[in-house]
């Protein structure tokens, strides 16, 4: 191994020992160098490449080395991160005061206890293989256990909270009981923790803490949990009012927060991207702000005049863009995830070509096929009785995969602007309302998608007048493409 080359006594540790116990693969490792500081690390390192001081929390802890060798720096193109060992230091009394510290003459054992799960806690020596566990972490791994090392690991960090939970999520793992109290005593601060961290991730990639629960294999799992300690509601206040919500649903009997689960699980289990899981996690929180009963003595969540001004999907696509916001979600990430949520109540109707064409109109091929992915999850989410839908559901898709090269963008109509301004129309928005009018007539009948046809019809509209054909360009029929 390339690092057992560089003189340094190493061990590499975290989640690559982890994962190495666990039988996966990991993409990347830390290594621990007992008896040597930081500058000693940047002098040992700097003959075999560049060495750059590692801040974290805007504190020294250690040394990113990029190596000279073109064939191991493409392996590690951010590089090799070495540390020297940390320790705790207690500040005061109380249980929160305490500071870490680099100590190059502090022990492996000692670095391994400021560490979070003891799953994590465990180091490798490179020199002869051998395993140091002075928290029995690889038993827990073998027993499936979430371990705090230290009563004051989510103190330390609240981050941890999540990071716990998104373990739960892909290890499938359960928490023992004093690591269940300790987060439900820290739950309120995760609130402190940076939007970043959780959300958006450091890298601006989406892929914070809680989209990695996400991605996980067990998410409902991992939410539930969290709901039950109090992170969900700290971390997402959007979830307060659908905990333990009763929709009174004809189709089942699971509370809003206990469905919104399924439907991620269902989403998970079909392989969905994550703005299908993120779209999952917040399509039905706006029901409890607008549930009305109606003359039949049930609740109902679509807007009527003197019920609720917003249906459950407008207000829910609200609550996920204030929550991805405040959570530094990538602003295309969070307004794909807006969109799903918004249309989520998309009824495949009669599962018709036209339906297709309509739906592919208004939304484009991509937030179509997620809308789709989303609806499959949201009737799984429903439980075993929705055969029949789920049926036609397939049936809808094959028709809408048929129909994505149909003409339903304006660039695919057989004319353009500057046709029209050669058949007598000024620039100016006439030219818009018109080419829209035409989209959607050929929406709706395809084989009128000729340059001859099409400028026929365009010079007819050009008689009509101007607020007709802009209601014609507004797509008669595409409302109804929402469903209920």
């Amino acid at each position: 191994m390339y690092v057992g080359s560089l003189g340094l006594d190493a061990y590499v540790v975290g989640g690559a020992v982890r994962d190495e116990l666990l039988g996966r693969e990991s993409r990347e490792a830390d290594f621990l160098v007992p008896g040597v500081d930081i500058e000693g690390l940047r002098s040992a390192l700097g003959p075999h490449g560049r060495a750059e001081e590692l801040v974290v929390a805007q504190r020294p802890v250690g040394v990113r080395f990029y190596p000279r060798d073109p064939a191991v720096r493409k392996l590690a193109p951010a590089g090799i991160e070495f540390a020297p060992p940390r320790r705790e230091v207690s500040t005061g009394p109380g249980r929160h005061d305490f500071d870490i510290v680099v100590d190059a003459n502090a022990t492996v054992d000692q670095d391994l206890r400021r560490r979070d799960f003891t799953m994590n806690a465990i180091a490798r020596r490179l020199a002869d293989g051998s395993i140091v566990d002075p928290y029995r972490g690889r038993a827990d791994i073998e027993q499936r256990v979430l371990r705090t090392v230290t009563p004051n690991s989510f103190a330390e960090d609240p981050l941890r909270l999540v990071r716990g939970l998104r373990f739960v999520s892909q290890f499938d793992l359960d928490p023992d009981e004093q690591t269940l109290a300790q987060m439900r005593d820290e739950a309120p601060n995760v609130k402190l923790v940076s939007g970043e961290r959780i959300g958006g991730g450091l890298s601006a990639d989406g892929m914070g803490e809680l989209s990695k629960l996400l991605m996980g294999t067990h998410p409902a799992k991992a939410l539930r949990l969290a709901r039950d300690t109090g992170v969900l509601v700290a971390l997402l206040p959007e979830f307060e009012r659908a905990i333990g919500f009763d929709q009174e649903s004809r189709y089942h009997d699971m509370t809003v927060d206990e469905h919104t689960f399924e439907v991620v699980q269902a989403a998970t289990d079909n392989g969905a991207p994550l703005r299908v899981r993120l779209g999952a996690l917040f399509h039905d929180l706006g029901k409890p702000h607008v549930a009305w009963r109606g003359t039949d003595n049930r609740l109902h969540y679509y807007a009527k005049p003197g019920y609720s001004t917003q249906s459950h999907e407008q207000v829910s696509a609200q609550l996920a863009d204030a929550a991805l916001e405040r959570l530094r979600y990538p602003t295309d990430l969070r307004r794909r995830v807006v969109r799903i949520v918004r249309g989520h109540m998309l009824d495949p109707g009669n599962a018709d070509d036209g339906r297709a064409r309509r739906l592919l109109q208004r939304y484009g091929v991509g937030l179509t096929l997620d809308l789709l992915d989303h609806k499959r999850a949201d009737l799984l989410g429903k439980g075993p009785s929705n055969e029949r839908d789920l049926q036609r559901l397939r049936s809808f898709r094959r028709v809408v995969e048929q129909q994505r090269t149909s003409a339903h963008r304006l660039r695919d109509l057989a004319v353009g602007g500057d046709d029209l301004i050669a058949i007598g129309y000024e620039a100016g928005p006439a030219i818009g309302h018109t080419l829209r009018a035409l989209l959607d007539e050929v929406v709706r009948t395809p084989e009128l998608n000729t340059r001859e046809r099409l400028l026929e019809r365009a010079r007819e509209l050009r008689l009509v007048r101007p607020e007709t054909v802009a209601r014609l360009a507004a797509g008669r029929g595409l409302r109804a493409v929402d469903g209920g």
